[in-house]
């Protein structure tokens, strides 16, 4: 069944390999319906995969297979919040490791356009710290990097 309210993702016929890929990436995350074209429609035959439900760490998606007219930007984003550096590499080298691309500081995107940010607590608080020296000098070292590396950020807001 459908959320009341679900991010609804375009992808150009891989929404089912999409949201296996996620399932098995992340905790919390399951492919759920896989519902048919009951009729041809412009990109798409009947019988096709038209949609696919699925949740990526609890949040409920749809993922719409509408064809090759709409590319994903980094406008829309997940943002997945990692406890540690080991988690930090898990998910990060998941997506990059398939077919992904690396971006900076903690961006990236999966190899359907879709952007991920994968930050770590530590990045957050650093950047946060009252200390404004030492938030700035944690915001600084991360814009030098593509994944995030927590111990380069923690030594940076030390000083």
């Amino acid at each position: 069944m459908v959320s009341k309210n679900t991010i609804c993702v375009w992808y150009d016929g891989t929404a089912l390999d999409a949201a296996q890929f996620y399932a098995e990436t992340f905790p919390n995350s399951a492919v759920g319906a896989v519902h048919r074209a009951p009729g041809d429609y412009p990109s798409g035959n009947e019988g096709d995969v038209m949609t696919v439900e699925f949740t990526v760490m609890g949040i409920p998606c749809v993922g719409l297979n509408g064809g090759p007219m709409f590319k994903h930007s980094e406008a829309f984003s997940f943002q997945v919040t990692t406890d540690d550096q080991p988690e930090t590499d898990r998910v990060w080298n998941a997506i990059i490791g398939n077919g992904g691309q690396a971006s900076q500081c903690g961006w990236c995107k999966d190899k359907w356009g879709l952007s991920w940010q994968i930050t770590p607590r530590a990045l957050i608080d650093a950047i946060a710290d009252p200390d404004h020296a030492a938030a700035k000098r944690a915001f600084e070292a991360m814009m030098r990097m593509t994944k995030i590396d927590i111990a380069m950020i923690d030594a940076a807001r030390r000083g």
